[in-house]
């Protein structure tokens, strides 16, 4: 299943290659938080439905309520996918890059398989995962001080 997944996500960012936006125009709004070299390897896409893998066994799997949530954006590698109406929201654009840097240290397979298990044993808000996302968000829109979030990331996860 968790390879599945991973070909579904390289299918959809494959579909979506030539919408890629740099994350790398983020460089003076996140510098000190992110290196410009990781924002330029981060890209977003503007899409008016956030894609999710729709498949009948992770529904058996209990994640169904997961891939029904409304979600503004969501984190494929090192792509993630957000609506039109908050595509200049810098603070979603923040969130993303933490899932963006847990992707890259974790690695696909690790990361799936973990978010997954998260989602099921605590639930989405409690996943340990989003909760460094949202703690780290919060902190970058309450101007806490500049942390290397990816080194901090492989350094906490």
């Amino acid at each position: 299943m968790l390879h599945k997944i991973e070909q579904w996500i390289d299918q959809t960012n494959l579909e979506y290659q030539g919408q890629r936006i740099s994350c790398s125009k983020f460089f003076d709004d996140f510098s000190g938080f992110y290196s410009l070299e990781f924002l330029q390897q981060a890209y977003f896409v503007v899409v008016d439905t956030i894609p999710k893998p729709n498949f009948p066994e992770l529904r058996q799997m209990g994640l169904g309520n997961f891939i029904d949530m409304e979600v503004h954006g969501i984190t494929y590698k090192n792509t993630y996918y957000i609506l039109p109406h908050l595509a200049s929201n810098l603070r979603l654009h923040f969130h993303e890059l933490v899932h963006v840097a847990q992707w890259g240290y974790l690695g696909a397979i690790p990361f799936i398989e973990r978010y997954i298990t998260e989602i099921k044993t605590v639930g989405y808000g409690e996943a340990p995962l989003e909760k460094m996302a949202y703690g780290f968000d919060s902190h970058f829109t309450n101007g806490g001080e500049k942390i290397d979030v990816p080194n901090y990331v492989a350094q906490k996860i």
